[in-house]
């Protein structure tokens, strides 16, 4: 008998020999294989810049070796026969190397969805609908993975069932030590989906104000006007008063200003027309009311509202600074002066000369 008619392990050398050979050459066949798809792919992309083309270059490019590798030992075990427990854990490996290497594709293809969808989102100004995408991909993932984790785990052989409940009681005791993180992971869903904020908003929490810069599963990041970023957890940005000035669509203005107790009463009549007057001349503006308000301590004070109806703070200081250079300009024409603190002391002649007789 010669050596490859020598039995090992229930097949004679010879087969085991044929096994290895059809593995190796079913690896290399599909190595080369993939090489030559994404390399025509590639090529293809390059000409038209197809998205399909590119998704499936990427695809197979994630496609693990180890998986190819799998494949290969399972092709080569059909040649020989293999004892009942190792053909039990070939299999068992087989079927896990496949269900992680689509789950890497199926979490790519994902990836790839939500990106191009988003980026269309952005590119229509529509900044709420790119971050609700975002949310929805990765809790695809996150279900894509927990099936692919109890799959898994059911073909080694665990109960499932048994894991889900014990799973189940000990997610209390870590739901009560968590409860802070898992706070602030609901409270960025909630974020998400009922958007009082997006990225990019324009925001003041309590004192602190900025322009969202990001939103994650705990925290959100603001950049203040001041340069620094300033994290807030998300469960304490949501039991905080937010005012979002992205959505403002016109900025209300309300101001006063004091002249002197001494300006006639046909200037002061005059007064409210001419401010009318100032502020409908300014682009982007909707006047609303001027009154003589109060008498003030020591000024004579009238209270102005318009309406500057774009939203950019620049657009607003920009109009005041004009109104009040007319305002100044107009008052100096028709002789009007603007109050300032004074104090005015009387002193009657008599009541002082009988004080200083009486040695006060």
């Amino acid at each position: 008998m010669g050596l490859f008619h020598r039995v090992l392990g229930g097949n004679e050398v010879w087969v085991w020999c044929l096994g290895v050979g059809i593995a190796l050459l079913t690896f290399l066949a599909l190595r080369v294989a993939r090489w030559a798809v994404v390399r025509g792919l590639a090529a293809q992309y390059k000409r038209r810049k197809g998205e399909v083309q590119r998704l499936v270059v990427d695809l197979l490019r994630r496609t693990n070796p180890l998986f190819l590798a799998t494949v290969s030992l399972w092709a080569g075990s059909l040649a020989v026969t293999l004892p009942e427990a190792g053909s039990r854990a070939l299999g068992a490996i087989a079927l896990l190397a496949f269900l992680l290497q689509v789950a890497s594709w199926v979490s790519r293809f994902i990836t790839f969805w939500v990106t191009r969808e988003a980026r269309h989102k952005l590119e229509e100004k529509d900044a709420a609908g790119a971050t609700t995408l975002n949310a929805v991909g990765f809790m695809a993932k996150l279900v894509l993975w927990t099936l692919v984790l109890l799959l898994a785990l059911q073909n080694l052989g665990i109960d499932v069932t048994a894991l889900i409940t014990g799973l189940g009681i000990g997610g209390i005791a870590v739901a009560l030590a968590l409860q802070n993180v898992l706070g602030d992971l609901f409270a960025s869903v909630s974020i998400v989906v009922d958007k009082p904020f997006l990225v990019g908003d324009f925001i003041i929490v309590g004192e602190h104000l900025g322009t969202v810069e990001r939103i994650g599963l705990k925290t959100t990041r603001i950049r203040s006007l001041t340069g620094e970023q300033l994290v807030f957890s998300n469960a304490e940005l949501l039991r905080s008063p937010i005012r979002n000035f992205k959505r403002m669509f016109q900025r209300r203005i309300v101001f006063s200003f004091g002249v002197v107790y001494a300006t006639p009463c046909d200037k002061l009549a005059a007064i409210p027309a001419m401010v009318r007057e100032i502020i409908e001349s300014q682009p982007n503006t909707r006047f609303d009311r001027a009154h003589f308000k109060e008498y003030g301590d020591f000024a004579l004070l009238f209270e102005v509202v318009y309406y500057v109806l774009v939203p950019d703070y620049n657009v607003y200081m920009d109009t005041q600074h004009a109104i009040n250079l007319e305002l100044k300009r107009r008052f100096a024409e028709m002789g009007i002066e603007f109050a300032y603190p004074t104090q005015v002391v009387f002193l009657h002649p008599g009541q002082a000369q009988s004080e200083v007789r009486d040695g006060r």
